[in-house]
């Protein structure tokens, strides 16, 4: 799991600098909104301006809220006071989260991508399910595995693919290749004690956000970050349950090692022979061909398996079309013998054009949308408690706050959209005539795509980085943000600075709910994704 362990290494220490450099900042004078109530309750600033906490006129003196002109007014455009013991409090918890980070900016796409490599494992098991037929079981494990690499099938020569199947010298193959892709990524304590305690850590926010005192917590508890960045524990769980083959150079070594050992029958010879000692083509390969289009199909992090999703599907399918008519014909004919009419026989059988019966995988589509269904589920559902919880804190509306939880969310799917799209195109321009107009022009669509997606992703990862460290540090403390102007509108927006009885009973049953939707999302994926998992015999109908 390189991509964790870049995250790990590359983000503390990238945060550790930004951090540096805003306390650096907010060591400047800033805005003391209780003061500033008080000093406007008493006619500091004449005797217009004043609300209850539902945004009506009142006088004064009993003003609980002040209009937002008042606000900027009296109290300034800057932003609330910063106090280190708080943002020592929220940051704590939201900085384990980064450690296990695996698509910051977008979760859509790596919950998709975890969902679907679990999909595809329970297909590509319905497929092999009713076929008898040596080193089937074999087959499975490894066209599962091979998700996490960009896997082609040799068509220049049609006897190599049937040879592999079909010739008792290729056990081993199948054999040797299923063990050096089943190695996996298990529940190590450091996993298991970091997963733990981000759990713990978010639990103990919520709970001192219900028990401490709400008007000094709302804004930098951590209740909203946590919720928003909820996402990342089914992820990582569901990673560490797929146990993807994400090391490239074991992937490399398995087929480098393992593809010495495959025999192919040719006419020139009466015994099968070593398709190593007669040219560089292989049954089955890793695709390393230089070239933007399949840029991140080369890639064997787990988050690009939706690169790889078509491709895969019809190496999977041409190889069970393989396997079909060896379990349908009679054992005497299927029997191998020194005889090299018998071989040939066995090979020829097989059609030569398996390859453009499955354009796009049967069934990959009713996949996909599985998939995305549940990846969509997690994010708006983690997002959706954040703005539940950030929006239901007085002063109630869209703010600063829940504005950027809204964005990073609609971009995190944008993302997921446009990539998903991108494959899509990728897979189009590979079935049309390289000469063709419309393969030229899905290929530069498809680069493009994703090339956007991929700074976009970026941006949005550092913008969602430096949202949680200023709202930790009280930056969005400040008239606009507190008086929902973006909801609200100047005219109409007011900042609610002195909580009552009825704001902190209907502000915590409003987090409640939050919470709810958000662990509730969270908890509804993995429990889906488990279940997937444990059953992946079932077969799928095409």
């Amino acid at each position: 799991m390189k991509l964790i362990i870049l995250c790990t290494e590359t983000f503390p220490r990238a945060t550790a600098i930004l951090v540096l450099l805003l306390l650096i900042s907010f060591s400047l004078a800033s805005a003391d909104f209780e003061q500033c109530l008080q000093d406007i309750q008493q006619g500091k600033h004449g005797t217009e301006g004043g609300r209850d906490n539902k945004g009506n006129e009142v006088d004064i003196s009993k003003a609980t809220a002040v209009s937002y002109e008042i606000c900027v007014i009296a109290c300034g455009s800057g932003r609330g006071a910063f106090y280190w013991s708080e943002f020592i409090q929220g940051f704590s918890s939201w900085d384990n989260l980064i450690s296990v980070l695996l698509a910051v900016g977008s979760p859509t796409l790596a919950a998709y991508s975890a969902m679907l490599t679990v999909l595809n494992s329970r297909w590509v098991a319905g497929l092999f399910h009713k076929l008898n037929y040596p080193n089937v079981q074999s087959a499975v494990r490894i066209l599962s595995s091979l998700q996490q690499g960009s896997t082609r099938i040799d068509r220049s020569d049609p006897s190599l693919l049937p040879s592999l199947v079909v010739l008792p010298q290729n056990d081993q193959w199948w054999k040797g290749m299923r063990k050096r892709l089943e190695y996996t990524h298990t529940w190590t304590v450091s996993a298991a004690t970091s997963i733990a305690w981000v759990f713990i850590a978010y639990i103990f926010t919520v709970i001192d956000s219900f028990t401490g005192d709400v008007g000094q917590l709302v804004d930098a508890s951590g209740q909203g970050v946590g919720s928003v960045w909820l996402w990342l524990l089914p992820v990582v769980i569901s990673w560490l349950q797929i146990s993807p083959k994400c090391d490239s150079k074991r992937l490399d070594e398995a087929f480098e090692e393992t593809n010495m050992t495959a025999f192919v029958a040719t006419s020139e010879s009466t015994q099968p022979v070593l398709a190593s000692s007669r040219n560089g083509h292989r049954a089955i390969y890793l695709e390393h061909r230089d070239g933007s289009l399949h840029t991140d199909e080369r890639c064997t992090a787990p988050i690009f398996n939706y690169s790889r999703v078509f491709s895969w599907a019809t190496m999977t399918e041409e190889v069970v079309d393989c396997f079909r008519p060896t379990s349908d014909r009679p054992p005497d004919v299927l029997e191998i013998s020194s005889q090299h009419e018998h071989r040939l026989e066995m090979v020829q059988y097989y059609p030569t054009t398996i390859q453009h019966k499955y354009r796009w995988g049967s069934g990959v589509w009713s996949r996909i949308i599985i998939a995305s269904s549940m990846a969509l589920l997690l994010q708006w559902g983690t997002t959706g408690g954040a703005l539940v919880i950030v929006i239901s804190t007085p002063t109630k509306g869209l703010g600063c706050r829940s504005a950027a939880y809204l964005i990073y969310a609609f971009i995190s799917t944008f993302i997921w959209g446009i990539l998903l799209l991108s494959t899509v195109l990728a897979h189009y321009s590979t079935t049309e005539s390289h000469e063709s107009l419309r393969h030229r022009i899905a290929a530069d669509l498809s680069i493009a795509f994703r090339r956007f997606g991929t700074v976009l992703a970026s941006v949005n990862a550092l913008v969602i980085l430096l949202t949680n460290v200023l709202q930790l540090t009280g930056f969005f403390d400040r008239c606009y943000c507190d008086s929902s102007v973006m909801g609200l509108g100047a005219k109409f927006a007011y900042n609610v600075i002195d909580f009552v009885p009825d704001d902190v009973s209907a502000m915590k049953q409003a987090w409640k709910g939050g919470v709810i939707l958000a662990v509730g999302s969270a908890t509804a994926f993995v429990g889906i994704l488990k279940l997937l998992i444990r059953n992946p015999s079932q077969r799928e109908e095409n």
